[in-house]
């Protein structure tokens, strides 16, 4: 069976040169075990010596007693020669920054790659421990363009943008695949529906039941699904704090608790509002979006079955989300959304200091250019030097009151 190739594995690769300590984090089953696997054969093949350790594993724990009891170990395995060491599902140890920064002041001849499901943040002082220690690589579930590329057998790999103009119809049915399915990759390489599902299942019963059970305990899990239910339904819209914590039947603060693990686990984004004024537009009720459509598609049932347009919008909506995230990564530009007390909104607002790009999402085929009151209301406002309309077809400029208006398709966000 063909592998899904990850963009991430030659940046994990090129920093294998460097004393920082590698931490790959990312959502439960994104692939974080199987691209440690991918380098530690890359590394073997080279000679180099490596050895891998699991802390899901029982017998690999009794190594993390002490750091003098990893120490023993490793000097076991590679001396005191330069080599690689493995960490998989680190967040299992507790005060595991403390933990890392004793062995890497060391100044031992190892460079150590850590994975982690969840988020390294939810661990105590991590970022003040190993500052100038470590690199985060965040491993999400596949990309788009991770997904077309194994979908059309890698024979595109170095022309994808042509692929995306010439075979509109093929590259059309790839996305409502990967709307309806969303990006995990054993998903992805099953071809059985009912194995889908049965894997989309068995993926969220681990999250809860590993990640989310490890910090909130069993007995409030239950909740914890509800939460991820209702967010579901509520794709993009704002969070009204007091409505949904009413109907989990919990406190706002204890909602509020959720939905940062929510957030921290890799489940779903929260994305702020963006606004001047404080007396026109919404200024503090966030909205979510989740890491993976699949995900949200299992919570509401609709796994696999998206064929109301309105939900596909929605999905539509959440991927563009997903995309703007990944193209913006590890810069200085944040994403929000417009919303006004009178009711006019902007899906995205891409900010960088004081420059703004607006974003429209339609899950629609364009024969003309279109522009929605609300997105004509913000540029008059805002006069920003872009904005953006993505859309299924539609490649066209119209420029409104000085503002460059792009219509853009989805595959060239």
């Amino acid at each position: 069976m063909q592998k899904i190739r990850r963009k991430l594995f030659d940046e994990i690769k090129k920093h294998l040169k460097a004393k920082e300590i590698s931490l790959i984090v990312g959502p439960r089953q994104a692939g974080k075990t199987t691209i440690m696997i991918e380098i530690r054969k890359f590394l073997d093949k080279k000679g180099e010596k490596t050895i891998f350790l699991n802390l899901d594993y029982e017998n690999d724990k009794k190594f993390f007693n002490s750091q003098e009891d990893l120490i023993r170990k490793l000097d076991l395995e590679l001396g005191n020669k330069r080599g690689f060491v493995f960490i998989d599902e680190i967040q299992r140890k507790e005060n595991l920054g403390l933990f890392l920064k004793g062995i890497y002041d060391l100044g031992l001849p190892y460079k150590f790659i850590v994975s982690g499901s969840g988020s390294l943040e939810l661990k105590e002082k991590i970022h003040e421990s190993l500052a100038g220690r470590k690199r985060i690589f965040e491993l999400g579930t596949v990309t788009f363009e991770e997904f077309v590329d194994f979908k059309t057998e890698y024979k595109y790999s170095d022309k994808l943008d042509k692929f995306f103009d010439i075979e509109k119809e093929f590259a059309l049915a790839l996305l409502n695949e990967f709307l309806n399915f969303g990006g995990y990759p054993r998903v992805i390489l099953e071809k059985e529906f009912s194995e889908k599902t049965k894997l989309i299942n068995e993926i969220f019963r681990s999250y809860t039941e590993k990640d989310i059970a490890y910090f909130l305990g069993v007995n409030r899990l239950e909740t914890f699904n509800l939460m991820i239910k209702v967010l579901a339904s509520q794709t993009g819209q704002i969070i009204q704090y007091s409505n949904l914590a009413q109907e989990c039947g919990i406190s706002v603060a204890t909602l509020k608790n959720y939905l940062w693990y929510a957030e921290k686990t890799f489940s779903i984004r929260m994305i702020s509002p963006y606004f001047k004024n404080k007396h026109k537009e919404i200024t503090k009720a966030p909205c979510a979006y989740f890491y993976d459509n699949g995900m949200r598609n299992f919570a509401l049932g609709l796994f696999g079955n998206l064929d109301q347009v309105d939900q596909k919008s929605f999905v539509f909506q959440n991927f563009v989300a997903n995309r703007l995230f990944e193209k913006n990564l590890n810069t200085s530009k944040n994403v929000h959304f417009w919303r006004t007390l009178d009711k006019a909104e902007v899906d995205f607002v891409v900010s960088d200091g004081d420059s703004v790009l607006p974003i429209e999402v339609k899950y629609s085929k364009f024969e003309k250019p279109e522009v929605t009151r609300s997105f004509r209301s913000f540029i008059e406002k805002y006069s920003p030097i872009e904005a953006w309309v993505i859309n299924l077809n539609l490649e066209e400029e119209i420029e409104i009151k000085n503002t460059k208006v792009k219509f853009v398709p989805y595959y060239k966000l």
